[in-house]
């Protein structure tokens, strides 16, 4: 198990990289566009959507929302303003659980979730790449997700005691949580100071940003605790499906990506 998860993240992270440096930005964006289909489908089982021809279109709905979006400068405009409202609400959600659930525990209301939540981290990445130094920028935005990711996975599996979030996800651990944002902030603060950016600013932004990438792994937590199952997918070896692995891209990309344009 821990081998398989090792190797396949090894290979997602150097397919990522090459694409963020290598690709031209129209084939980012469908390489992106396949993420978040994959994405789509996961999150369409997880939300009640069963039959083969609900996912379908589900996905269909997704990728027309992306084709949109990329076709207007506007919408890349306002999208990631969406983001910060989308994540505002999901993150009072999670801090509310399990209260409020005949509202989000409906099936049309997660569905809308779901295309707002992959829509605007998709819009968000591209608005990062397009950006002066786009390819470094979202290359550090998605090592401190990952890395914080894998610091929390061993901390936890050696050190976790207390639960972070047990009606959510009994296996995540405020020990596991704190490792992970060390390793990430060690890291991706090593990153900024090598670029001359190293500020205050920039040391409470990386760590708010971790905070809300554990959000967004607390948000699909949500969603899999609502369906009764344990990972979204089997895609991937050793990490579950697609969504069990960007769903802490998904909180952080579309506020980033409103950051980075507005500075």
């Amino acid at each position: 198990m821990l081998k398989n998860r090792v190797i396949t993240g090894i290979c997602l992270a150097l397919a990522v990289a090459a694409g963020v440096y290598l690709l031209p930005v129209v084939w980012l964006a469908a390489a992106f566009a396949v993420v978040g289909a994959l994405a789509a489908w996961e999150w369409a089982g997880c939300a009640g959507l069963e039959t083969k021809r609900g996912r379908v279109l589900y996905v269909a709905a997704v990728v027309v929302a992306f084709a949109v979006a990329y076709g207007s400068a506007a919408a890349r405009a306002w999208v990631p303003w969406l983001g910060l409202v989308v994540w505002a609400v999901a993150v009072a959600v999670i801090l509310a659980y399990p209260a409020g659930r005949r509202f989000w525990g409906r099936q049309w209301v997660l569905a809308v979730l779901g295309v707002a939540v992959i829509g605007c981290a998709w819009v968000g990445a591209l608005v990062i790449r397009e950006q002066p130094q786009g390819a470094p920028w979202l290359i550090w935005l998605l090592l401190l997700v990952g890395v914080a990711d894998v610091g929390a996975y061993f901390t936890g599996r050696a050190w976790g005691r207390r639960k972070l979030a047990p009606r959510l996800s009994p296996g995540k651990t405020w020990e596991g949580v704190a490792g992970g944002a060390l390793l990430s902030a060690l890291v991706c603060g090593g990153a900024l100071a090598a670029w001359g950016r190293l500020s205050w600013f920039w040391a409470g932004l990386t760590l708010a940003l971790i905070a809300l990438g554990v959000f967004g792994d607390l948000l699909e937590s949500l969603l899999k605790r609502e369906a009764g199952t344990k990972d979204s997918g089997t895609l991937l070896p050793g990490h579950g499906g697609v969504l069990d692995r960007v769903d802490s891209a998904l909180a952080v990309l579309p506020i980033f990506a409103l950051l980075l344009s507005a500075g």
